[in-house]
Order: structure tokens, then C-alpha cells, then sequence
């Protein structure tokens, strides 16, 4: 085996070569990208119903025969454009009625989705800031906005920025419906609570309308070990809780003030939103699933949001719209290069046992 030993050292050495000379290779591609302002991003709109009508099709040609299927294809492409030719007179008419007050539009509804997957900081919101403004670009009262949610919660005033980005939507008077597939806890519900309609899954995680946070302190440790931190502030209550320095009854309490107040705002938000809810029951920091959360008003109906999409996508165009962040070359380039080292490493240590 030592010879194999031996050809895995010479390819891991050869591997940080490579990996090198790309990191050069990219630094260089990505001062060249930023030059000409190509790495932003870019907005995707996704229709919906023909990733499910591919999906059937795949199906069709697997289970039906080719005749079968040719002639269902046939049939619906025939539906297809009259239903088009019908929904294209109705915005037409739609628009020659917009002007005057009072006419309520026949025009189809669209609906358009947005994905929210939320960390700690609420990272998704600055990509999910543009895909709303995407939508109010185009979006009326007679569309739907649906955002497909899922968050453990985490900072506060990066879960506020996102929930007014929400909030944008529903001051345009447009539809707007939260869907929890797994959790929506905390500022994730802070979120969904500003939609006109919250549905989960039935084993959703719901709820957690409370304020937690953890301050380690190593002053004791520090102090052990005779070194000393100083603390200086200008202000009373400037600094609160500190990690390094030696906190304080008086600052205890004013940081449990704090927490105390957030989470009034927090309930006060909640109710403004929902008023429908009892919130004293629920403000407890407790989370529910789905079901038992459906009991308490904390969501108004159960289903998934394949359930849900699908069953718009009946009836109405549903649009995915996402914005794309260009990754660096760098980026791209060292994370290709970190799989390749890991795949050596594994075999290294696996040539080392055998």
C-alpha cells in the first residue's frame, strides 16, 4: 500500500498547486468582473405551471403509449390557446376599465412566488428586498403574492427589514399569503405574521413569540488570571451586559427591560396584524406544530406548499421570481477546490488504515 500512499501525497501536492495558481487565476477574473459591473446579480421568473405540465409530460411518455400521449398533448396545446386567446380579451378590457373608479377587473390573477430561507442574521433579505420590488413592479390587487417561509428566527432588526419588506406588499393592497413547509418560529412568524393568510404544513413549527439572548462573561476567569478589562462608556446605559468586564445588578436589569420592551413590540406587531388572536396564550415563547397552531390562530389553514401552488396553478399563471447573486469566481473556483482536497484527504486516511 505505500505505494499507493505515495501517489496520493504526489496528488495532493499537485492539488495545491492547481488550487493556487487558480486562486491568481480568479483574483485577476474577479477584479475584471467588478471593472465592468457584471457581478451583481440577476432577476429569474420561473412559470410554475410548465414546470408541472413537464413533469406531467414526463409521466405521460413513461405510462401512456406514444398515440395516447401525442393526443392528450395535442388536445391541451388546443386548450391552451383558447384559454390564452379568452384571459388576453379580459386584460384587454381590464385595461381600458383601469381608469375608472369603481370598475372591478375580470382580468385572471396572477400569483408570484418568493423563497425565504432565513438564518440567524435574516442574510435572504437582501436579495428578498429586490425581488419584492420586482413584483410591485408589475403586481395589482388582483394578483397574489405568496411567500414560501422557512426561519428559526434570530436578530431582530433583520427580521424587521424583512417583515416590512412584506409589509410593502400588503400597503399596495395585494393579496399576500404565508407558506410554512418546516418553521416559521420567532422572527420567522414576526414575518408570516403580516400576511393576510398563514398556512403550514401540519407538522410545521409555529409560533415562539418570545426574546431570548445569551451573553457569556469571562470576568471571573480573566480576574483568576490577574488581567484586568477596562470597560469606558459615555452614556448611563451604553454598555448594559459585557463579555470581558465584571456586569452589574443595575445592568441586568435594564438589559431584561430591554427584552422586556421587544417583546412588547413583538406582541404589539402580532395583534395589529391578527387580532383575531388570543395573544397572552401564545406570547409565551411556546412553539406549536401545524395543527395544534391552527387551534390557536396562529395559522388559518393546513397544507403544504406543493398543496397550495399546485392548486393555484389550476386556475392562474404562478410566476417564481428570484434574484440570483453572482458568486465570485473566487468563490466558485475555491469551493470546487475544497471538494477535490477533501476527496484526497479521505483517501489518505483511508490508504493510511488499510
Amino acid at each position: 500500500m505505500d505505494y499507493i500512499f505515495d501517489y496520493l501525497m504526489f496528488l495532493a501536492q499537485a492539488v495545491t498547486v492547481v488550487v493556487a495558481i487558480i486562486v491568481v487565476v480568479s483574483f485577476a477574473a474577479g477584479a475584471k468582473m467588478r471593472q465592468q459591473g457584471s457581478d451583481q446579480g440577476y432577476l429569474t421568473v420561473t412559470k410554475i405551471n410548465e414546470r408541472l405540465r413537464n413533469l406531467r409530460y414526463v409521466m405521460e411518455d413513461a405510462l401512456l403509449t406514444p398515440q395516447e400521449a401525442k393526443r392528450r398533448h395535442k388536445s391541451e396545446q388546443k386548450s391552451q390557446k383558447v384559454t390564452d386567446k379568452e384571459n388576453a380579451a379580459k386584460a384587454k378590457k381590464a385595461a381600458k376599465s383601469a381608469p375608472q373608479e369603481g370598475v372591478e377587473s375580470d382580468a385572471p390573477g396572477r400569483v408570484f412566488v418568493v423563497r425565504f430561507e432565513g438564518d440567524v442574521a435574516a442574510s435572504d433579505v437582501d436579495n428578498f428586498r429586490l425581488e419584492i420590488s420586482a413584483i410591485l413592479t408589475m403586481a395589482d390587487s388582483n394578483d397574489e403574492v405568496v411567500i414560501c417561509l422557512e426561519s428559526p428566527g434570530g436578530m431582530v432588526h433583520s427580521y424587521g427589514l424583512a417583515a416590512s419588506q412584506m409589509m410593502r406588499v400588503r400597503n399596495k393592497g395585494i393579496p399576500l399569503t404565508a407558506v410554512v413547509d418546516k418553521v416559521a418560529a420567532s422572527g420567522g412568524y414576526l414575518m408570516a405574521a403580516v400576511a393576510n393568510k398563514i398556512v403550514a404544513a401540519p407538522f410545521a413549527v409555529v409560533g415562539s413569540i418570545g426574546v431570548v439572548a445569551q451573553v457569556p462573561n469571562v470576568h471571573r476567569l480573566l480576574k483568576k488570571n490577574d488581567v484586568d478589562v477596562e470597560v469606558l462608556t459615555a452614556g448611563k446605559y451604553k454598555r448594559t451586559l459585557t463579555f470581558l468586564g465584571e456586569n452589574t445588578e443595575e445592568g441586568r436589569e435594564k438589559f431584561q427591560q430591554e427584552l422586556e420592551d421587544i417583546h412588547a413590540l413583538f406582541q404589539e406587531f402580532v395583534v395589529d396584524n391578527r387580532p383575531e388572536m388570543d395573544i397572552a396564550t401564545v406570547a409565551t415563547g411556546e412553539a406549536w406544530y401545524g395543527s395544534r397552531a391552527l387551534e390557536l390562530n396562529l395559522v388559518d389553514s393546513l397544507a403544504t406548499s406543493d398543496e397550495y401552488l399546485m392548486a393555484a396553478c389550476a386556475d392562474k399563471d404562478v410566476f417564481q421570481v428570484a434574484w440570483k447573486q453572482n458568486s465570485k469566481p473566487i468563490e466558485r473556483l475555491l469551493g470546487k477546490a475544497s471538494g477535490i482536497l477533501d476527496r484526497v484527504t479521505h483517501l489518505l486516511e483511508f490508504s493510511r488504515r488499510s
